[in-house]
């Protein structure tokens, strides 16, 4: 058995002296394989996380691991090294993949909006708002999406969702329940650019539920590199509001 697909390196691991166990995502899954060399000065910028390859998976028999090598397509990680914050980005992501996804079961769609996310790492204002969109339809995928259905009329509008039932609920909705529900954050409804406190509202909402139902199912935590970004940012977002403070 054998392929050749375009794939995104999401983790690799040292084996033997000089070859890596190598974690994919194509259009076909997510695949793990044998690296022969991929540890070599020559060869290990090619399996860092986040870079896009023109892959190829062989094996004798298709339960079997299989050898892959691969051509690099796209520098996902070189890119995303220029920024502390998009280097983060990109490992949450690859994290998410790895341990979200079912092996060897296509999601192309979710191939796809990471491929986008990657090719934009270090465009600046892109890379925070395309995670937190890639997560909606990562929970979309797996049976868990997010309904932003809910018809709003006149002043009102789509302001919350439900942490328990996952819906959103407009303003006039929300009432005394307003403490107990996930802001909805207006970019996840439209084109607009979010600031740092919008897109920290969009990951907190898509982690939550990230964390309950695809994580949770299994007995397993939110992956450590996704956590941390959100932690990050936090305290990033807090310094800001001290400077404002004292500035004003």
């Amino acid at each position: 058995m054998e392929w050749q697909e375009p794939a995104i390196v999401l983790e690799t691991a040292p084996y033997g002296e000089g070859d890596l166990l190598v974690c994919v995502l194509t259009p076909l899954g997510v695949w793990r394989g044998l690296a022969k060399g991929g540890a070599s000065r020559r060869r290990i910028a090619i399996w860092q996380k986040g870079n896009l390859l023109s892959a190829r998976w062989v094996a004798r028999l298709a339960e079997q691991l299989g050898a892959i090598t691969g051509e690099l397509v796209h520098p996902g990680a070189a890119l995303a090294m220029q920024s502390a914050e998009n280097l983060a980005i990109l490992e949450a992501a690859c994290a998410l993949a790895a341990g979200a996804l079912p092996e060897r079961e296509p999601h192309g769609d979710v191939f796809a909006g990471l491929t986008r996310l990657l090719a934009g790492i270090n465009i600046p204002g892109h890379p925070l708002p395309a995670l937190v969109r890639w997560e909606l339809d990562l929970l979309r995928e797996l049976g868990f999406g997010l309904d932003f259905s809910v018809s709003a009329g006149g002043n009102d509008r789509l302001a919350y969702v439900s942490p328990r039932t996952s819906r959103a609920v407009t303003l006039s909705q929300a009432g005394e329940w307003v403490d107990r529900l996930l802001k909805l954050p207006d970019f996840l409804l439209d084109d607009t650019e979010p600031d740092l406190a919008d897109a920290l509202a969009g990951l907190r909402l898509t982690g939550h539920f990230l964390t309950r139902d695809v994580f949770g199912s299994r007995h397993r935590p939110l992956p450590t590199a996704r956590a941390r970004l959100y932690d990050q940012l936090s305290d990033r977002l807090a310094a800001q509001k001290q400077e404002q403070k004292h500035a004003g």
